[in-house]
């Protein structure tokens, strides 16, 4: 009788809950207004014949390169930043290596790593979800052949110090160390500039945060030009689709739409910050679109449903028992949700100050 690997029959599931999503989206940290204009633009240009050929990635990996401002043989276009995981998983892992992740943080991460067979050794996040460089730099040994970080993490929002990444890097050289920057257009730091001096660090980026493009599934990985050589041998030559190639190099000449963005949801940020705070919320300040809280009652996010806002149960993630995540969007976004907050946290009685709108 057929059967998958046992490294497949004992992965955990990830189901995402994608279906009945009405009202307000402010659970997936997705862009929450969408693309760039320039983008549905560019869509209505597409013609059959385009869709008919097999996607070209190499000229737009040539756009993206010089964006970023790295070497073309630097970048690799992915299916979204799950793919770039996957392909790193399945270049450099094998069955009894180990893979170093901090938790909590983005579940594909043990998914892909595990899939491959290698052992995930989880490492706590110290006091109010604190990068621990110390204790994950124990943890490197011999068969450490994969260190996956989010920064900003998700769903904490937290950051990890350059420095400390940086001697994670150069203490493991035999592993591939990702550091995921999904969220960077939130943060703005980036670790992009020392892939020159560590052969063995990669970079991720996605454009379905900021670049409201999830829907069309395409990230960048960013790494040493022969360690990317390595992985596009994983890697098939047609993974991103033909629409996606073609609306990404409209979607970054749009920068003014980004940044108008951005700093409206920074903005939203701080305006939830204040809003917790006031009201004696635990929370997490965070540096992505979104904020990690602990409102404890179950019945809140039930509440926040009702009166049409969306948010994301992170209960099941290490020491998020209680927590919220709420993803942030422009300004009338910020207002509806900043509205429904107050109308729920009175209903359930957990209402202590007056929001600051």
């Amino acid at each position: 009788m057929l059967s998958p690997r046992e490294a497949v029959r004992t992965l955990p599931s990830y189901h995402p809950p994608l279906g009945g999503r009405e009202g307000l989206r402010l659970d997936f940290n997705e862009n929450t207004v969408g693309c760039s204009p320039r983008v549905l633009a560019r869509l209505q240009q597409i013609g059959p014949d385009q869709l008919a050929r097999y996607p070209e990635r190499e000229p737009v990996e040539k756009v993206v390169a010089e964006f970023l401002g790295v070497s073309p043989t630097e970048v690799l276009l992915t299916n979204g930043v799950d793919e770039a995981i996957h392909l790193l998983c399945e270049t450099y892992l094998e069955a009894g290596d180990e893979a170093l992740i901090v938790v909590p943080t983005y579940s594909m991460f043990r998914i892909y790593a595990a899939g491959t067979g290698a052992r995930v050794i989880e490492v706590p996040a110290g006091k109010d979800f604190s990068f621990p460089t110390d204790d994950l730099l124990s943890r490197i040994t011999s068969r450490t052949r994969l260190i996956a970080i989010a920064n900003p993490n998700n769903p904490t929002g937290t950051v990890a110090p350059q420095e400390g990444l940086l001697r994670i890097a150069r203490s493991a050289p035999s592993a591939a160390v990702l550091i995921d920057e999904a969220y960077f257009e939130f943060y703005g730091l980036s670790m992009l500039d020392y892939r020159r001096e560590i052969p063995n660090l990669f970079v991720t980026r996605t454009f379905s945060k900021a670049y409201g493009l999830a829907g069309l599934r395409i990230g960048v990985l960013v790494g040493d030009p022969d360690q990317i050589r390595s992985v596009r041998h994983v890697c098939s030559p047609y993974n991103v689709n033909a629409v996606a190639l073609a609306s990404l190099p409209d979607a970054l000449a749009d920068q003014s739409y980004i940044t108008q963005y951005v700093s409206e949801v920074c903005e939203a940020r701080d305006r939830l910050q204040d809003f917790l705070e006031s009201n004696g919320i635990p929370f997490w300040p965070g540096r992505a679109n979104f904020v990690l809280a602990r409102f404890g009652s179950p019945e809140f996010i039930q509440k926040m449903r009702q009166r049409g806002i969306l948010v994301r149960d992170r209960t099941g993630d290490y020491g998020c028992e209680g927590c919220v995540r709420i993803t942030l969007g422009p300004r009338l976004h910020a207002d509806r949700l900043l509205a429904a907050l107050q109308e729920t946290l009175q209903e359930l009685g957990m209402a202590q100050g007056v929001s600051r709108p």
